[in-house]
């Protein structure tokens, strides 16, 4: 009996019992057979340095499908530079905001939800884009058929760093917009650490 099923028949099973008038034994059902579970750990804030440590361990590939993702400093300077063609809303407003923030963004997910007894350490974590973040959220990838690609090689795919780091130093006006110069100077900051 898999995990859905188990979770239906104790719905079925409370549902019964309530339409008894058995209160008493509808709450005995879900707190046997199908409990609430409080997650004990608290969900991380990450860092930009920290985020970029993982998208670089991961080689900017989307852990759950394989596919390149890019720096988010890059898609930041083609909003600043572009923002007619390639635009971005502060507050993520689809109709506002060029796909490509979901499709491209990379972001960090709990392969295990914390929800379900999943922690922050390294190797619960992976890089994946923010579209596949937000559609995976809770659930377990068994449920959804997803599954843990391996990491990407930085060597055939930097998500564009190098090409950031150099337009950015031809370029220093870009400083002036706030998100370019954070990831400018998180990205700064994490390769002088590696190389320091």
């Amino acid at each position: 009996m898999t995990a859905n099923e188990r979770a239906v028949d104790a719905v079925i099973e409370t549902c019964a019992a309530l339409t008894g008038g058995d209160v008493a034994q509808a709450a005995e059902v879900i707190r046997t057979k199908y409990p609430h579970a409080k997650p004990l750990k608290k969900r991380k804030t990450f860092t930009r340095k920290e985020q970029i440590a993982l998208f670089m361990r991961d080689g900017f590939i989307d852990r759950y499908s394989g596919e390149r993702l890019i720096f988010p400093g890059v898609l930041c300077i083609l909003s600043a530079t572009l923002p007619e063609v390639f635009p971005c809303h502060a507050n993520w407003k689809t109709d506002e905001t060029h796909q490509a923030w979901w499709d491209l963004f990379p972001s960090i997910d709990h392969i295990v939800p914390l929800a379900f007894g999943g922690t922050n350490d390294d190797d619960n974590l992976v890089c994946t884009s923010m579209k596949r973040n937000m559609a995976k959220s809770t659930s377990a990838l068994e449920q959804i058929g997803w599954t843990v690609h391996p990491p990407g090689k930085l060597e055939d795919w930097d998500g564009l760093t190098a090409w950031f780091m150099n337009y950015v130093g031809s370029h220093p006006a870009l400083l002036l917009n706030n998100d370019v110069n954070d990831w400018y100077r998180a990205l700064k900051n994490f390769l002088e650490g590696e190389h320091g």
